[in-house]
């Protein structure tokens, strides 16, 4: 029996015969430690809708972790990623040089924050971008101290470990890490204390970071700081403008290199090509991936062209950074969402789903916050009672919303986030039926824990 509705088509059996299958030999060929948010094994995906290989249909409402912003498969980067393929697929750009890695390095340089001359290196993964521009700062500056904040994320590399917060499962017992990082806090506006408006506030967590440099870093010391200008996987948090800049410019008094990682929040998800751009800041060296070639494995770091040329040749680079399908289909996306207009979309997606729920706050009182910059929004839930983090609850939904037809995530060190991650190419329609499923899912699970 299928539960169907204009878009969403999901079976009563699930997971179904074929899933089933899969999953058996899921199990046996792949190691416990790759995570799966879903049961599901797709066979086809467009647009905003993912086929299953049982027949059901879901509304994707993660975008592959950020990575869809244009949508699966939009057909002019198909179109571009075939007609390179027929003519090669890879050549390694240390060896033979292509016209498709200066023409994304020149685009690159065009649309991310700053007016000054800008250059690009390539590469494979948003680890891979963030161990770059970490060794690019470092080598510039010849300082070997690097700052992250706290609830980061940086990838799960070495030195992507070593910059990120989450212990588990992030890092647990997968040390040492990487020496001569430190963790500054970064502002969390829902433990903003009481009677402090949002301006002192945000002073007083610039204040933190000043005596942070006189008690943890020494400036002399420090080659760069690392910063999710909204942060992801730790639960969507938007900081003040005024922190983000008041550690911006700090740095630019201290000759330390202010690294934003745009990874998640880059190309439309918050509103602007990058989010930088809200907080009024031009990052010395930005890095970048996901969304950037709608699925295809490339990342890059831009930044000031003096910086970026302080390795020698050969200090930095890689076998497969910057593929020729990667580049091609980077510019089909950065072209698409500028002749779409996918930023105002961005901007009409988030407002959407915040007032949805919103709206349901009155109801759940389970829902304690509601933020987001543009479509890159979430949803916190705490026990009202104790203040305790919902995670049971989250992943009751989100375990609800996939057997309904919605594929969501969670986020936040306690795992009792929602965060929306629609591609900016969904439908009215669709954006309305997924969240109207989600909406009933949030409702039927809080009935049950009342219960």
């Amino acid at each position: 029996m299928k539960m169907t509705r204009k878009f969403v088509s999901v079976s009563s059996q699930f997971p179904a015969n074929r899933t089933q299958e899969l999953l058996d030999k899921r199990q046996l060929f792949i190691p416990r430690g790759v995570s799966n948010n879903t049961p599901v094994f797709v066979q086809k995906a467009k647009g905003s809708l993912i086929y299953d290989v049982d027949g059901n249909v879901f509304l994707d409402f993660a975008g592959a972790i950020g990575t869809m912003n244009v949508g699966h498969c939009p057909p002019e980067v198909v179109d571009v990623i075939q007609r390179q393929a027929e003519q090669y697929i890879h050549t390694c750009f240390h060896v033979v040089m292509y016209e498709s890695y200066l023409s994304l390095a020149e685009k690159l340089s065009e649309i991310t924050p700053g007016n000054f001359k800008k250059k690009t290196i390539l590469l494979n993964s948003g680890a891979e971008a963030v161990e770059n521009a970490v060794k690019i700062a470092r080598k510039f500056t010849g300082k070997p101290g690097i700052v992250s904040f706290t609830r980061g994320f940086h990838g799960r590399t070495l030195l992507g470990m070593s910059l990120t917060s989450k212990v588990k499962p992030y890092k647990f017992q997968m040390g040492p890490f990487a020496p001569a990082i430190y963790k500054a806090q970064y502002p969390n506006p829902m433990s903003r204390p009481q009677g402090m408006s949002e301006n002192e506030y945000a002073l007083y967590c610039v204040q933190q970071f000043e005596d942070f440099l006189y008690t943890e870093a020494s400036p002399e010391e420090l080659a760069a700081v690392i910063m999710e200008p909204v942060q992801g996987e730790g639960g969507f948090i938007v900081p003040p403008k005024e922190f983000v800049r008041g550690v911006y410019e700090i740095c630019k008094r201290e000759n330390i290199l202010f690294i934003a990682d745009e990874i998640q929040t880059g190309f439309g998800r918050t509103g602007e090509m990058f989010a930088s751009t809200h907080f009024g800041i031009e990052p010395d060296l930005i890095t970048m991936s996901k969304s950037i070639a709608a699925g295809l494995p490339i990342s890059a770091v831009t930044g000031h062209a003096e910086i970026m040329d302080a390795p020698a040749p050969g200090e930095i680079g890689g076998t497969y950074g910057g593929s020729p399908l990667g580049c091609v289909a980077a510019i089909a996306v950065i072209e698409k969402i500028e002749r779409e207009g996918l930023l105002e979309r961005s901007r009409l997606i988030g407002q959407t789903i915040m007032n949805c729920f919103t709206d349901l706050q009155k109801t759940i009182p389970l829902i304690a916050d509601i933020r987001g910059l543009g479509a890159m929004c979430a949803i916190e839930f705490v026990h009202a009672d104790n203040k305790e983090p919902a995670k049971a609850y989250v992943s009751a939904v989100q375990k609800g919303c996939y057997e309904a037809g919605v594929i969501l995530l969670s986020a936040g060190v306690h795992g009792n986030v929602i965060r929306f991650l629609t591609p900016l190419v969904i439908t009215d329609e669709e954006l309305a039926e997924g969240l109207e499923i989600i909406k009933e899912v949030m409702l039927q699970q809080y009935e049950k824990l009342r219960k």
